[in-house]
């Protein structure tokens, strides 16, 4: 993997390192395989946060799989949720009687996830579970929505591998806690 992790880049300490996140993706990988055996379940993700994780787990699946992407908006250019969520961009695909894996980078309230949800069942899957990386350490949602959880996170403000600060830090090979006080506009 590359390494866009220099210092100018990358604000605030590792919460989960390359290598773990690459352990535990395949670990996911693996028990998705074995649920899956003999189907081709369609991944979902959730852009543009799960881009980077959807695409290192189908590698690790070891199934047919085809994708499509849904974009959604609830935090737009801040660091918190406008409490109101909406679609920017829609499937393309037809969810009828097809397993389908809902990709999501992170669960935080559980708002997101709940929409999408409703949303997704409307459209008469044959299955629908959802495969989230990273969720918070939180009471606030139902965890049994949940059938692949990658890591348990503290109410920090995290950036890399897929999430950002108003699009910034994506790029990053790892998972970080964003420093108090960092200007994601500072350096362009």
């Amino acid at each position: 993997m590359g390494s866009a992790s220099s210092d100018f880049l990358a604000p605030g300490r590792v919460l989960i390192s390359e290598e773990e996140l690459a352990t535990r993706v395949r670990e996911i990988g693996a028990s998705i395989t074995a649920d899956y055996a003999g189907r081709a379940p369609l991944l979902i993700g959730v852009l543009k946060g799960a881009f980077m994780f959807m695409s290192d787990l189908a590698r690790a699946v070891d199934l047919p799989v085809e994708f499509d992407f849904m974009a959604v908006s609830s935090y737009g250019h801040s660091t918190r949720s406008s409490g109101v969520v909406r679609i920017v961009k829609d499937l393309d695909l037809d969810l009828a009687d097809r397993d389908v894996i809902l990709v999501e980078d992170i669960v935080d309230s559980g708002l997101t996830l709940n929409y999408l949800r409703k949303n997704l069942m409307s459209r008469n899957p044959a299955s629908l579970e959802v495969c989230a990386l990273l969720v918070r350490d939180s009471d606030v949602y139902d965890e049994t929505s949940l059938r692949y959880i990658g890591f348990r996170v503290p109410d920090d403000f995290l950036v890399g591998y897929g999430l950002d600060v108003a699009e910034r830090y994506r790029n990053l090979t790892e998972i970080r806690v964003l420093d108090q006080g960092v200007d994601p506009g500072a350096g362009s």
